[in-house]
């Protein structure tokens, strides 16, 4: 990370305002930028960028390597000559509030497709040869697997992949070959796609830097099983001979949950990454800095040690802790890329161990203050240098949600009295504008880094609540509208943002 102290945002791509139903890398984000530049916001935080599928999260991506195609500006496509304007009347009819993801994955799927299918008639020469440039870097990699398996996909009703005609499945050779034959436009479209997606990002990525915004992206541990990546390279996993997980992921039992956590996503084989010098980590961390500045890892632990689930436990109860990469990883891939500017998602269960691996590699840690303030003898004064402070983050309710309490809330009410004493103390305040007050007590501490989410920014209760873990219905679908990034909300978080040292340099 930047030296210096700094504050940041915390806002995924799909809250971002737009008018064309979920937020994407249009109008609407460059006004976001140009929002946290006169706010004195350095840093923009968001989730991972690939393509979504199994309840719309972003931490379910279709690739680790792809970008999310729904994120892709459709005006740029108009302004290019690939979509007529009356191609997108559908859209912008579209709720400005929230995603209503069923409407905008046809109607935003169908003007994608149409656009991509122009492209070879369309196109200037110039990104005619950007496109061949992309594909020609890209396509031995990671490109070419993933347009493969999206058009799989397709033809099979959207089924996952363990659920294809064997051929398929095993990636019989002659079977792709008669597949790459026939659907010559299909797997060109995927292509288009992610060339407009990549290309768009940069050129958004440019203004960031311009504006002195950095950006900090997002990196979940796990893979998906229903990814090309998981097709593509079964043999990174811990697989049976059909695609099935010999064992999954999750969390044990814990304070909040007597059975733990089952996340289901298939493991990794480490002995393989060892062996291949951890090839397939470097490509992975190297695409993800080529969209970001600094990465967030999440389930930072799962490198030290990791909870391992049989594949067909109901709950998570009965895992095991199994032995991760340790520094190896690390190692392997400080010498290919130098330098990581990683932050260490380090919450829940953290033993020695853990926090010693985090501590060799010099690797920031998170603090969150929803969590840290029930810690027996917190204090503000007492988060390190080395930590990214958060009021809260994409799986917490809104600081106003969480101090007030919600329908569904886990805690008793004697425990939600309890934080709002323990709120009141800690920022020496009544709790009549608790949003502002969390940020300012997250501001006030040594960490280099102090990041709230949009919604604390806007003081919005539980309506704007992004996820509730655990569950798969009505998540993701938060968005700020255009209006909401007022001239007197910058005002105010400047005024917040230089009371406490933190405007980035210019």
């Amino acid at each position: 990370m930047k030296t210096g102290r700094q504050a940041g945002v915390l806002l995924p791509v799909a809250s971002l305002p737009g008018p064309h139903g979920i937020g994407d890398l249009g109008r609407g984000a460059y006004r976001y930028l140009d929002f946290a530049q006169s706010a004195g916001l350095g840093v923009w935080q968001f989730l991972p960028l690939g393509p979504t599928a199994y309840g719309d999260s972003p931490y379910q991506a279709l690739s680790t390597f792809a970008g999310n195609e729904l994120y892709i500006d459709l005006e740029n496509l108009r302004e290019l000559g690939l979509l007529a304007d009356e191609e997108l009347a559908g859209l912008r009819a579209l709720p400005a509030a929230y995603v209503d993801y069923p409407q905008v994955i046809a109607l935003k799927w169908k003007a994608l497709l149409a656009a991509a299918g122009r492209f070879d008639k369309c196109a200037t020469s110039n990104l005619q040869a950007e496109l061949d440039q992309f594909c020609a870097r890209h396509d031995t990699h990671w490109l070419h697997d993933y347009a493969l398996f999206r058009v799989l996909k397709a033809q099979h009703r959207q089924r996952p992949w363990t659920e294809w005609p064997q051929p398929f499945i095993e990636r019989d050779p002659v079977a792709l070959k008669r597949l790459e034959a026939t659907a010559v436009n299909e797997l060109h479209a995927i292509k288009v796609l992610q060339f407009l997606f990549n290309r768009q990002w940069q050129l958004l990525r440019q203004y960031a830097h311009d504006a002195g915004v950095t950006l900090f992206g997002d990196m979940p541990i796990y893979i998906a099983l229903d990814s090309a990546d998981a097709w593509s390279r079964p043999e990174m996993l811990r697989l049976d001979a059909n695609g099935r997980p010999l064992a999954v992921a999750g969390v044990p039992p814990d304070y909040f949950s007597a059975d733990g956590q089952l996340w289901g996503n298939p493991l990794y084989d480490w002995q393989r990454h060892a062996k291949s010098n951890y090839g397939w980590w470097i490509n992975r961390i190297r695409s993800t800095l080529e969209q970001a500045d600094i990465i967030r890892i999440d389930h930072f632990r799962g490198f030290e040690s990791y909870w391992a689930v049989a594949a067909d436990a109901l709950t998570a109860r009965l895992g095991q802790w199994e032995t991760g990469p340790g520094d190896a990883l690390f190692e392997a891939v400080k010498k290919e890329l130098g330098e990581l500017p990683i932050v260490a998602e380090d919450l829940g269960i953290i033993t020695p161990e853990v926090e010693a691996l985090r501590d060799r590699l010099a690797l920031p840690g998170m603090t969150v203050l929803q969590f840290a303030i029930n810690d027996e003898g917190f204090d503000l004064a007492r988060v390190a240098e080395n930590r990214v402070c958060y009021t809260g983050t994409h799986d917490n309710d809104t600081t106003l949600g969480w101090y007030r309490g919600s329908p569904g809330d886990l805690r008793s009410a004697d425990d939600i009295a309890a934080t709002r004493h323990k709120v009141h103390v800690l920022t020496s305040s009544d709790g009549s504008d608790v949003a502002n007050a969390m940020i300012k007590a997250a501001f006030s501490t040594k960490a280099r880094l102090a990041i709230a989410p949009l919604q604390d920014y806007l003081g919005l209760g539980s309506e704007a609540r992004l996820n509730i873990p655990g569950t798969t219905a009505n998540n993701w679908r938060w968005r700020v509208t255009e209006a909401a990034l007022s001239d007197s909300l910058s005002a105010q978080i400047a005024g917040m943002v230089d009371t406490a040292g933190r405007r980035p340099p210019p």
